[in-house]
């Protein structure tokens, strides 16, 4: 099977020459993130869940539990096991409510997300709060401000097309999502993708936000209804 880790450029440090300027600023760019491949699938069998690797092509994270989440939640994991993050689903709200939490613990959330729905703003996707702040679970789909009043990040783009970008309060780009390249006339599908991380955020939090993207736009919504 066709290895989908690392990505050539970002394993061997990409060289500048013969790159147009923006390949070259991109490349800046990138030298000074953490760029992991995200690969939509579980290590054990008949699973769903999350492989991901960074580019050395050695395990950062796994998720193997949403065929076994029924009740909404899922654990983003070390690639020894150890839960990093539970991800649960927020009953009892309107609209497409979830709250993060460390370890497994599943009190106090550290961030709450709301599938962000609005006819004026089609490029907006997800918004991140800090703790389980009610703003973010409260606000009607037709809500035409920009930003929740304690949004921490909002998501924008097309997670379909596996083209997102992350921002931070300061209006930063924290984290994407892309499409990886082709390597030695391989192409991957929508199954394998890049996530670049900048300094201002952790990897983790990054790969939270990967999952809720998932679970509210992607195959994976099974604990949307």
């Amino acid at each position: 099977m066709t290895k989908v880790y690392p990505n050539a450029g970002a394993a061997t440090g990409t060289a500048l020459t013969g790159a147009s300027e923006p390949e070259r600023q991109q490349q800046l760019v990138e030298s000074e993130s953490v760029v992991l491949t995200v690969w939509k699938k579980s290590l054990l069998f008949n699973c769903d869940g999350f492989t991901v690797f960074d580019a050395k092509g050695n395990l950062v994270f796994r998720v193997d539990n949403y065929a076994a989440g029924s009740k909404g939640e899922i654990s983003l994991m070390d690639a020894s096991g150890t839960s990093l993050l539970t991800i649960r689903r927020k009953r009892m709200t309107l609209g497409d409510n979830w709250l993060v939490f460390e370890g497994e613990n599943t009190v106090n959330p550290q961030l709450s997300a709301r599938k962000h729905v609005n006819l004026l703003n089609t490029r907006s996707l997800v918004q991140v709060s800090s703790g389980g702040s009610a703003s973010a679970g409260s606000s009607s789909s037709t809500d035409s401000s920009p930003r929740t009043k304690n949004a921490m990040y909002e998501i924008e783009g097309s997670y379909a097309q596996r083209c997102c970008a992350v921002y931070d309060e300061k209006r930063r780009r924290v984290a994407e999502i892309k499409r990886k390249e082709a390597v030695r006339g391989v192409a991957f599908g929508a199954d394998v993708f890049r996530l670049v991380v900048q300094p201002e955020v952790d990897s983790a939090i990054a790969m939270a936000l990967v999952i809720l993207l998932d679970q509210m736009y992607g195959s994976s919504r099974r604990f949307s209804t």
